[in-house]
């Protein structure tokens, strides 16, 4: 009777496991790792936000929270992410403190829940130039559409996505009007869907999503990924390009090497550690680079131009070879040219400076008469002085002085052999006479 009522007891048991599952939401053994977006977007942020989404992925962590707060940045650096968050399998929450601005905005909207602090702000998303105007049409176009499908696949309502990117967009109910970005404060976020939650703190956030008592593992960036996401924002690439072209201009005007040439080589080589760490140069633009330099100045040692201008070449290939929009970095490279070329300009111009570099190189040393050098023994000791016409002189012939034979010319008239004749003149060899009366 009792082993009977045991065996109920084990049915039942099993019975109300099946009908009201145990589900799992302490989070006392979930793993959760914490990142941090809290910069200008750019192509080094992708390599700390690949790791630490990788890193979750490999520890199979329950979901990644992303501290977001920033102005927004370079558009391919944020599609790049929102790549890397639509291919992993970890939960991913954003959370807004303070605002996730342009780029910032269209990183959130990829993620899979979004909660914000009261005083955050999602939005203003439209697409700039490096020198701050407008895009062009094609460029808003694949914007706005990258927006729009960002918010659909969240399953939010694509027309405020599309309102933070298209000034032309009205939403009346939140009062926007044309000619301005759509920017959502906290409580319209979460009005028109998107934001999950309003929380004050990390720790309110991991109450809400019943990770409390997880255990949160906060991701730091490395050193390198610092000075790589510092180095590739587009206004130190263009700084760093400058300097380097600058510092390069500035020592073929000084002797020697010295501190000019230090700093452009060490800009030039910043440069391309910057974008290795991001990985979007690898070693074969360092090699085209160093390639490129020296052929330019193997150009020193053998003329003719072709070698220098492939040279020149294989630089300005590696640099465009090391940004991942070639047109971005082509702009920065067009600044540095620029500014390179005024600056050698000026030198030349109102310093009257000379590349020293060519001193070893050309022979500028000549043999003038006024340092003492002559060609031919000059003949002026023979001024004045009579002699014979030995040849007839038409007007070019042979005369005799002191029983020296000497070549002469007349003034243009003809003297007859046997005539006498007199030294008028003496340029260098060159005797000029006149006949004696």
């Amino acid at each position: 009777m009792r082993d009977r009522r045991l065996l109920y007891l084990v049915i039942t048991y099993f019975i109300l496991l099946v009908l009201f599952p145990n589900n799992h939401v302490s989070g006392k053994n979930d793993l959760v790792y914490y990142a941090t977006i809290d910069s200008e977007v750019t192509n080094g942020l992708t390599e700390y936000l690949n790791r630490a989404i990788r890193t979750a992925e490999e520890n199979d962590a329950e979901a990644i929270i992303f501290e977001i707060h920033t102005p927004g940045g370079v558009v391919t650096a944020a599609q790049d992410i929102a790549r890397l968050l639509g291919n992993t399998n970890i939960k991913t929450i954003a959370f807004i403190n303070q605002n996730a601005l342009s780029a910032g905005a269209y990183i959130s909207l990829n993620m899979d829940e979004i909660y914000m602090v009261p005083s955050g702000k999602i939005g203003a998303a439209g697409v700039i130039t490096q020198d701050g105007n407008a895009a062009d049409k094609k460029a808003q176009s694949a914007w706005i559409a990258a927006m729009r499908s960002a918010a659909e696949q969240g399953g939010r309502d694509p027309i405020y996505a599309v309102g933070m990117a298209d000034e032309s967009i009205e939403i009346p109910e939140l009062g926007k009007e044309k000619g301005e970005f759509l920017t959502l404060t906290a409580t319209d976020a979460k009005k028109v869907g998107y934001a999950e939650g309003i929380v004050s703190s990390k720790e309110e956030l991991l109450q809400i999503l019943g990770l409390q008592h997880a255990n949160v593992e906060t991701i730091d960036k490395t050193i390198s990924e610092r000075i790589a996401e510092f180095i590739t924002n587009p206004i130190i690439t263009s700084l760093l390009l400058t300097l380097g072209s600058l510092g390069i201009v500035l020592e073929l005007y000084s002797p020697g090497f010295g501190i000019p040439g230090t700093v452009g080589i060490s800009s030039f080589l910043l440069f391309f550690y910057g974008h290795y760490i991001a990985g979007l140069a690898g070693y074969e633009s360092l090699i085209l680079f160093l390639l490129g330099v020296g052929l330019i100045l193997l150009e020193f040692f053998i003329p003719g131009g072709i070698v220098g201008f492939i040279g020149l070449g294989f630089v300005i290939l590696s640099i465009l070879l090391t940004g991942e929009s070639m047109l971005q970095m082509g702009i920065s490279l067009g600044i540095a040219i620029l500014v390179a070329i005024i600056v050698m300009v000026i030198f030349m111009k109102f310093f009257r400076k000379k590349v020293r570099i060519f001193d070893n190189l050309v022979l500028r040393d000549a043999t003038s008469s006024d340092k003492g050098y002559v060609s031919n023994k000059s003949r002026t000791d023979l001024l004045n002085k009579e002699g014979t016409a030995l040849t007839p002189l038409r007007p070019s012939g042979t005369i005799i002085i002191d029983n020296e034979r000497i070549d002469a010319v007349t003034e243009g008239g003809f003297i007859n052999s046997g005539d006498k004749v007199v030294v008028i003149k003496v340029e260098g060899v060159r005797v000029v006479v006149r006949q004696v009366n």
